[in-house]
């Protein structure tokens, strides 16, 4: 239904983050996602937007354990979106992800292909096809929102707008890797699934935008190694939003 393919979530009996993100992370239970896949599937039926919220609180509670594990489960995004607000800023005199040389005379497109292999390589992974995918859709609501922006000389504020939407993308990303196959099966029809598909989205959008407010402020310039704490606290206070619809 337009992104990434879903998997069939995480198994049971395994650590509910990966090592590499959370060493000490709880050992997932069998049937953690059940909850969250009832309202979810619910939702896909009766398009109720408080039905959906639940199912997404859920995830978080029931899936992740509550918001501060969910938040660790998304590691891999902070870096990335570290990553890439890096490569949004060529010019930089310092510690240029990407050689602004090679990006002369470059058109939009071949510059979103080099920061796409730049903030998400290929790796095989579920998650990195799924940021790829982030990062693409980021920099073309980007070049919508700001038609006459240059990829190669963006300011502050496009930067910002373009990590956001990068963001917010993965989070929903990550929550269709794990439900994704009861979004699909549960819709009456290819229509409506698409419609209440993007309502999560949307929904998803919108908690990450009102966090990342939160944490930056209007006209005060941001530097790189801000980057992971403004990312990590936005997702972990998304989560928290997320975790209050729970019950």
């Amino acid at each position: 239904m337009g992104t990434s393919q879903s998997s069939k979530g995480s198994p049971s009996n395994v650590p509910m983050v990966p090592s590499w993100a959370a060493p000490n992370a709880p050992i997932a239970e069998s049937g953690r996602f059940g909850p969250a896949r009832r309202n979810i599937g619910n939702f896909m039926g009766d398009g109720q937007s408080s039905t959906m919220r639940k199912g997404v609180g859920q995830y978080v509670k029931k899936g992740y354990g509550g918001s501060k594990t969910a938040a660790s489960r998304m590691a891999g995004t902070v870096q990335k979106a570290s990553t890439f607000f890096d490569a949004l800023n060529p010019s930089a005199q310092n510690g240029s992800v990407i050689d602004p040389v090679l990006l002369a005379g470059k058109s939009a497109d071949e510059i979103m292909d080099a920061i796409v292999e730049v903030v998400a390589p290929i790796d095989g992974t579920q998650d990195t096809e799924a940021s790829r995918e982030s990062v693409k859709n980021a920099l073309c609501e980007l070049l919508e929102q700001f038609p006459n922006a240059d990829l190669a000389n963006l300011d502050d504020t496009q930067r910002l707008f373009a990590l956001e939407k990068f963001v917010a993308d993965d989070v929903f990303r990550r929550i269709y890797l794990d439900l994704g196959q009861i979004i699909q099966s549960k819709a009456p029809n290819v229509t409506i699934g698409l419609s209440r598909l993007k309502e999560i989205k949307d929904y998803v959008k919108e908690t990450v935008a009102a966090s990342f407010r939160k944490n930056t402020q209007t006209g005060i310039p941001i530097v790189s190694n801000q980057i992971k704490s403004i990312v990590n606290n936005a997702i972990q206070e998304t989560f928290i939003v997320f975790e209050e619809y729970a019950e």
